[in-house]
């Protein structure tokens, strides 16, 4: 089973406005309402392509009662931890350019951060647990550290999707893919990645570090895999890119999915490839005959 963990979810409320005045009174050319966050977008994916998931983390108020009605509509297993405060709201202003104003998080109180590692009992050898996105500030600083400890503890493989020293120091526990940005990359170590062969350097130190496969996404440049010795670059397919959102969830979802049926690296990331580029060529996240349209047209040179 592949667990999906997204402990700061949202309502991503996007509204459309074709001259923004600020000061004034604005109206809406169009807007809407889709469950944001991360490990849920990876749930949603793998629904997409037949894989069984379950998206745990902390819901709360009408907006949570929101995100689990839509999830459980698709056909996404949901376990998610009942909280007394409301699960955020994010906007995305769309005028020309786009703005957005993120919620902050609930309070999560002690006794509900309790009932969601009870929850992650459920996890057994074998699984999979994929970690993704911000941390409510009430959560505290170790929060992603505990829910390694205990899939190290039982054997479980664990992905995990975050930035700055929450990743590197991640990297020792030996996580099954990280999948950083090459501006992420860069700020992970310090140093400006001007190249390609710059990339590789510390692509390939991630795993120097400890982590079993890194995918690095250069968005219009295509995305390196490295695994073992190997490095392989999937070149960019062409198409009018019209969401950017969600593309490097779809990215991991096609990645860990077939990987969690297969175990081969490089189909899992052809997936990988496949998933996030149909996302990227879609409104909301890839659907299935979509991914599959894609599929055929990834080509990997090894380099």
């Amino acid at each position: 089973m592949i667990y999906t963990v997204t402990l700061n979810p949202s309502i991503d409320y996007i509204v459309q406005v074709e001259d923004l005045k600020l000061g004034e009174l604005n109206r809406m050319k169009h807007d809407d309402k889709l469950p944001g966050g991360k490990g849920i977008n990876v749930s949603r994916v793998l629904n997409q392509l037949n894989v069984n998931s379950q998206a745990t983390g902390f819901l709360g108020g009408f907006t949570g009662g929101f995100i689990k009605d839509w999830l459980e509509e698709e056909g996404v297993k949901t376990g998610f931890v009942k909280i007394s405060d409301d699960t955020r709201i994010n906007i995305k202003l769309k005028h020309g350019e786009e703005t957005e104003i993120n919620g902050l998080g609930p309070t999560i109180s002690k006794q509900e951060q309790t009932v969601f590692f009870e929850k992650m009992q459920a996890v057994k050898t074998g699984d999979i647990v994929i970690l993704s996105g911000s941390v409510p500030p009430s959560l505290g600083n170790n929060f992603y550290e505990q829910i390694i400890a205990h899939c190290l503890e039982i054997g479980a493989d664990f992905m995990i999707d975050t930035t700055g020293s929450e990743l590197l120091e991640a990297l020792p526990k030996k996580p099954l893919l990280i999948k950083p940005n090459h501006h992420e990359l860069a700020e992970l170590f310090g140093v400006p990645l001007k190249t390609r062969e710059d990339i590789i350097v510390y692509g390939k130190k991630c795993l120097d570090l400890g982590a079993q496969h890194v995918i690095v996404s250069m968005a219009g440049d295509g995305a390196l895999f490295f695994e073992g010795e190997n490095v392989y670059f999937a070149e960019p397919i062409k198409g009018v890119v019209k969401n950017s959102v969600g593309a490097g969830d779809s990215m991991i979802a096609g990645f860990v999915g077939a990987y969690s049926v297969t175990k081969e690296p490089l189909e899992a990331f052809k997936t990988g490839v496949a998933t996030g580029t149909a996302t990227a060529f879609s409104t909301d996240l890839a659907k299935k005959a979509f991914i599959n349209e894609m599929k055929p047209k990834v080509k990997l040179i090894k380099l």
